[in-house]
């Protein structure tokens, strides 16, 4: 023992890590675990005094080792007990340590259901900036279950202490939590009701839906975003709580954020009433571009037919300059369908924007078209990639050659050697040359 002993020491000494959590291997491996040995007449465990001494050199091989060193420390630290406690609170509060060593400090002291420890870690969770060091605080206060959450809920009773108690309890995730957090969805303060409701939404349970529904007429706009993002995941809620009747008003909310998580929303629902729901924005004047933008999104989202032919009636739109950039999302979108049965109308869709004013006049857009039409590998789409040939742009060209190899290499290539033997415009005919040169 006491051999290994001096040669920890001496790896301590020299900095040699990962020597030192070998001997501390060695030195701890027979000790019962979480109860220190202190019986001297037993040569092969650790007097009470060699455990102090092996406590501290296990500590500094948690602040200085690598990865690999502290993970072998933090399955030998839990046999010194709750002696380990203080060291390893006094590590995980060190704000010059390395970060690395403070989280597997946290991540021990999971492991310890102590009420200092339940101080520490909350008390980390309301100071630290580090998201790896409050997800893994939250992690060990959620193994700690019970007696954590119960700490909690008392300092939600403490207005001074509320927000922070939501906050963890927020970072928790565990069913326990409904109860206590039900308490605080009509606190006065919308920061509260906001982290309530988001933690709440992440629970299949019945009582959560009534408040999340109550939540999208909240005065504040954070709070009713929040309800709204939580609704959009429950498809199962969509029949029984009639959910696109009951977040369609909030496409047209008076905070343009809360209408974008709205348009997302219903996007992830997928019915063909959320379609209809989003068209009917997407068309209206009134509409700000950027939620314009978000509801193409939402309806490539939903995939459906009818969403495909919502965006096809959008086109006259498509008509003034300043709806470029919704010329370009929708291009885009559809370019990026994912739906087999339907991507041949969503080729049709493509093509038909060639005509519109914004794509005559503006080569990124037919450019955006040519790589559309590659990524759907539609047949029907080789005639009007041919044409795209000719265009001018020479960007609009390349992006026209590298779709014709994604439909079909052989087929295009073919049909391209019947074009460079036939009477062609002089702008097709340099293009289908530079195909040639660029297959």
């Amino acid at each position: 023992m006491s051999n290994v002993l001096e040669q920890a020491q001496e790896a301590f000494r020299q900095e040699n890590w990962s020597l030192l959590t070998h001997c501390l291997q060695q030195l701890l491996s027979k000790a019962p675990a979480h109860v220190p040995a202190t019986v001297d007449h037993n040569p092969s465990l650790p007097t009470a005094a060699e455990m102090v001494v092996l406590l501290e050199l296990a500590i500094a091989a948690l602040e200085a080792g690598d990865f690999q060193d502290r993970w072998e420390i933090a399955k030998v630290l839990p046999i010194f007990g709750d002696r380990a406690i203080a060291p390893l609170i006094t590590l995980l509060q060190d704000d010059t340590a390395d970060l690395e060593a403070r989280w597997f400090a946290v991540r021990i002291l999971g492991g310890y259901s102590h009420p200092d420890v339940i101080r520490a870690l909350m008390d980390l969770l309301q100071t630290t900036d580090s998201e790896e060091l409050s997800s893994m605080a939250a992690e060990s206060l959620a193994n700690l279950g019970t007696t954590a959450i119960t700490a909690l809920t008392n300092l939600l009773a403490i207005n001074d202490t509320r927000l922070f108690a939501v906050r963890s309890l927020a970072h928790i995730r565990r069913s326990e939590t409904i109860a206590p957090l039900l308490t605080v969805v009509r606190d006065p303060n919308p920061a509260v009701r906001a982290i309530t409701i988001e933690a709440l939404g992440s629970f299949h349970d019945s009582r959560v839906p009534p408040v999340l529904v109550n939540a999208l007429h909240d005065e504040n706009a954070t709070v009713r975003q929040v309800a709204v993002e939580a609704l959009g995941f429950r498809h199962d809620l969509t029949l029984p709580l009639a959910l696109v009747t009951l977040l369609s008003p909030r496409l047209r909310d008076t905070n343009a954020a809360v209408c974008q998580q709205a348009a997302i929303a219903l996007g992830r629902l997928g019915t063909d009433a959320a379609a209809e729901a989003l068209f009917a924005v997407l068309k209206s004047p009134q509409t700000p571009l950027p939620l314009q933008i978000e509801v193409v999104w939402a309806l490539t989202r939903i995939g459906s037919a009818i969403a495909l032919d919502y965006l096809r009636q959008a086109l006259p739109l498509l008509q003034e300059p300043a709806a470029q950039p919704l010329c370009q999302a929708l291009i885009t979108a559809v370019g990026q369908w994912e739906v087999a049965e339907t991507k041949p109308q969503a080729a049709q869709l493509l093509m038909a924007t060639l005509a519109t004013p914004l794509v005559v006049d503006q080569p990124t857009l037919r450019q955006a078209i040519a790589l559309g039409l590659g990524q759907l590998e539609q047949p029907d789409a080789l005639e009007t990639l041919m044409q795209l040939l000719a265009d001018e742009a020479m960007g609009v060209r390349l992006h026209a050659i590298a779709a014709l190899k994604a439909l079909d290499a052989q087929t295009a290539r073919q049909r391209l050697e019947q074009l460079a033997h036939s009477d062609l415009p002089e702008p097709l005919r340099q293009g289908v040359a530079i195909a040639l040169r660029e297959w």
